[in-house]
């Protein structure tokens, strides 16, 4: 059996740009393509070996991107088809790879496709998506909810069929059980690898797939409209349909990175997706990695919408399991950070009074373990979140529903506010911080997302500063480059609640990483696990090391290599 070591994308440190906000080049106070080629030197000097590009096709951008309508064709925002052929170009020459976001799941309503399929159940496109007449005595075909809020079905104006879209009523799902769909997809994908296109994420991958006969899901109160994972997520025919888009795709390129998008995978099935004798993926991206405390929430408000602090203990667990589980085939995508979800040292560290600190420290603790690291463009100068000021300005799905029924339960306006900004996805999308000028040097026009203006935490502050977060970035992917951080063993140590360390071995070489994800002082005993000779490789600020005791600042952070 063929594992990840055999694999070129064995050493791959990816860095996810977010195009409309990493850099404008014609001042719409929008990122495009000719932006990303400006600042292409300077991705490479990260150390990172492959980018990872969200959605540039056409698209009505309702859902930013992910609602295509032309696989085949750049949006106008982003540029030209002649600006993407430079930058995979000028990315190669650097000896960095270049991911796209490949949309698998759904279209747009303008996609020409569904135009089509609107004309009739007759036309040949009708079978493209997926169509259900209401049940008798039901105003809808089932009680199945969309994750955008309401149900998966929305009428068309033309008949009495509806159509099913997962996510926003503007983005349809594909039908793909039509062996047509499957072709069609395939080919969409072969077009972008023919252009030399190294990598593909499989967005929401894990949904292609439905539960024939569309059952309503029970228990549920009559008219009452929730969520049916069960019947839209992980189904055995997933594994056949992207066993064969697999097979298609690697026919002519048989190096692509495939990458799956599987939000809700646990570990065992992340083990099934990405065993080479199921040929349908090579890694995972769940969001299974950060377990919070529930205690503290208003159990009447959806929980996912309130601030919670990491469970420390169940992240472990979870952690340790990821990285035994996978071991045999790299280790997991390692990451804090994603379009998806707020920034991690605004999460998970402190951006008030240990901002440096705690964003050194995460990188540390994260991207060291086995696996492939996943960057934001942004963490690595300690970006923290946007702050949104009014509930008009959030695009999140739910979010207004969450602030009424918060105002309708007694809490303030500030409360509902606060809880949303530090867990919506808009918090995460503010524009990459170049510098100190008004527009952080991102464009000369207002932004479309928002900017956080500050001294310190932009690129060319932090160029000239060698203790900034961005230096120490550098280093840590300096380090994950080793053999040992890539193919050595992990063995999490038993330490305090508060701290994390772990052990990679690999051959004659040893590395103890220690981190503190508290703001308390830590004390961690390393005796039994360190040797002499031994090197501090990296550290943060305030930690120690004496003997075989390792004194961690709050959020301190070391690695010790022996």
């Amino acid at each position: 059996m063929s594992t990840i070591h055999d694999k070129w994308f064995e050493k791959a440190v990816v860095y996810q740009v977010y195009p409309k906000s990493f850099q404008d080049t014609d001042d719409d106070g929008i990122g495009d393509l000719k932006g990303i080629l400006k600042r292409m030197d300077y991705i490479q000097s990260l150390g990172v070996n492959m980018i990872w590009l969200n959605p540039v096709f056409v698209s009505p951008q309702v859902d930013n991107g992910y609602d295509v309508a032309n696989y085949y064709a750049i949006d106008d925002l982003f540029g030209t088809m002649a600006d993407m052929e430079k930058l995979i170009e000028e990315a190669h020459k650097r000896g960095i790879k270049v991911m796209l976001d490949f949309v698998l799941n759904h279209t747009s309503d303008q996609h020409p496709w569904f135009q089509e399929a609107l004309k009739g159940p007759e036309n040949r496109y009708r079978d493209y998506y997926i169509w259900h007449e209401a049940v008798h005595g039901q105003s809808i075909p089932n009680n199945w909810g969309s994750f955008f809020g309401g149900s998966v079905w929305e009428k068309e104006s033309r008949s009495d069929s509806f159509y099913f879209h997962l996510f926003a009523k503007e983005m349809p799902d594909l039908n793909w059980e039509n062996p047509e769909v499957r072709l069609a997809m395939a080919d969409s994908a072969e077009f972008w690898l023919d252009k030399g296109i190294d990598a593909l994420r499989l967005d929401a991958f894990i949904h292609v797939a439905k539960e024939g006969g569309f059952p309503d899901v029970s228990p549920a109160n009559k008219g009452e409209i929730v969520l049916a994972e069960n019947y839209y997520a992980n189904l055995p025919k997933v594994i056949d349909y992207m066993n064969e888009f697999n097979q298609r795709v690697r026919k002519n390129h048989p190096t692509v990175f495939l990458v799956g998008e599987a939000a809700s995978a646990s570990v065992e099935l992340a083990k099934k997706y990405t065993d080479p004798i199921n040929k349908v993926c090579d890694s995972v991206i769940t969001f299974r990695y950060f377990p919070e405390t529930e205690e503290l929430k208003d159990k009447r408000l959806p929980l996912n919408r309130q601030h919670g602090k990491l469970d420390l203990k169940k992240f472990k667990l979870t952690m340790a399991e990821w990285q035994k589980e996978l071991a045999e085939v790299g280790g997991p995508v390692l990451y804090w950070n994603n379009h998806d979800m707020a920034r991690a040292v605004s999460r998970f560290g402190d951006d008030e009074h240990h901002r440096d600190n705690s964003s050194k420290m995460l990188a540390t603790l994260m991207y060291l373990q086995k696996g492939i690291p996943f960057l934001l463009n942004g963490e690595e100068i300690g970006m923290k979140n946007l702050t949104i000021k009014a509930i008009e300005n959030f695009s999140l799905p739910g979010a207004d529903l969450f602030y009424q029924m918060a105002l309708d339960l007694g809490h303030s306006k500030e409360f509902a506010l606060e809880h949303l900004n530090a867990r919506s996805k808009d918090v995460s999308r503010g524009v990459m911080q170049w510098d100190d000028t008004k527009y952080a040097g991102f464009s000369a026009h207002l932004p479309w997302s928002g900017v956080n203006r500050e001294e310190k935490y932009n690129v060319l502050d932090q160029e000239t500063d060698v203790t900034s977060v961005l230096h120490y970035y550098r280093a840590v992917l300096k380090l994950k480059k080793e053999p040992l951080f890539i193919k050595g063993a992990l063995q999490l140590m038993a330490t305090s609640l508060e701290t994390y360390c772990y052990e990679r071995h690999w051959e004659a070489a040893k590395a103890l990483v220690c981190c503190n994800l508290s703001e308390k002082t830590q004390v961690v005993s390393i005796k039994g696990w360190i040797n002499q000779p031994y090197t501090v490789a990296l550290t943060n600020q305030g930690n120690t090391l004496q003997k075989e005791t390792v004194t961690l600042s709050p959020y301190g952070a070391m690695v010790i290599l022996m």
